[in-house]
C-alpha cells in the first residue's frame, strides 16, 4: 500500500472576553484592555493551531494534552503548548509545511500585529514567515463574535513525513 506523505489537519477555538489583560493571539498582546477567559492564557490562535497539528497527526486535541481540570495549565504560555505540540510531531517524523490561520472578532483589530504573528508563529513551527498567513475578517454583527462578545480562530495545517521517519519524504 502506497502512503501519501502528506497530512492536512483543521482546528477551531473560541474564547468569550472577561478574562485577564491583556488579550494574546499568536503570542502578540494585541488588546492590553481586555482578555479572553480560558485555562491558559486564552490564545485562541495558538489553540487552534494545536488542534489543527494534532488533528492531522492523528493524536486527539487540545483537551486530550492539555486538559483545563489540571492545574499544571493554569494560566500556561499557549505558544509554550504549541512548542510542546510541535515537537511531539517532530519526534513521530511530521513536520508542519504551512499554516492558514483566520481570525474572527468585530473589534479586535489584527493588521497592525500581522507581521509579528506570522513571525512568532513560524518561529515555534520552525518555518519561514512566507509560509504561515494570519488572516482576519468580522461576522459583520452576526453570531457572538459581531457582539463582540469573543474571539474565534480556524487553523489549517499540511504536516509533511521526514526522510528520518521511515516514510517517503
Amino acid at each position: 500500500m502506497t502512503t501519501i506523505p502528506f497530512r492536512t489537519g483543521h482546528g477551531f477555538d473560541a474564547h468569550r472576553f472577561g478574562g485577564s489583560p491583556p488579550l494574546r493571539l499568536a503570542g502578540v498582546a494585541v488588546d492590553s484592555g481586555r482578555g479572553l477567559m480560558a485555562t491558559s492564557d486564552g490564545d485562541a490562535a495558538a489553540h487552534a493551531v494545536i488542534d489543527a497539528i494534532l488533528g492531522a497527526a492523528g493524536k486527539g486535541d487540545i483537551g486530550t494534552h492539555f486538559p483545563s481540570s489540571d492545574p499544571r495549565w493554569h494560566d500556561a504560555d499557549s505558544m509554550e503548548m504549541l512548542r510542546s505540540v510541535v515537537g511531539w510531531v517532530a519526534s513521530g517524523g511530521l513536520a508542519v509545511s504551512n499554516l492558514d490561520l483566520t481570525i474572527v472578532a468585530e473589534t479586535v483589530r489584527v493588521s497592525p500585529y500581522r507581521a509579528e504573528m506570522r513571525a512568532r508563529l513560524a518561529a515555534v513551527l520552525g518555518l519561514g514567515s512566507e509560509r504561515v498567513s494570519v488572516k482576519a475578517t468580522t461576522t459583520d454583527g452576526m453570531g457572538f463574535t459581531g457582539r463582540d462578545e469573543g474571539v474565534a480562530v480556524w487553523a489549517s495545517v499540511l504536516l509533511i513525513e521526514s526522510a528520518s521517519s521511515g516514510g517517503p519524504a
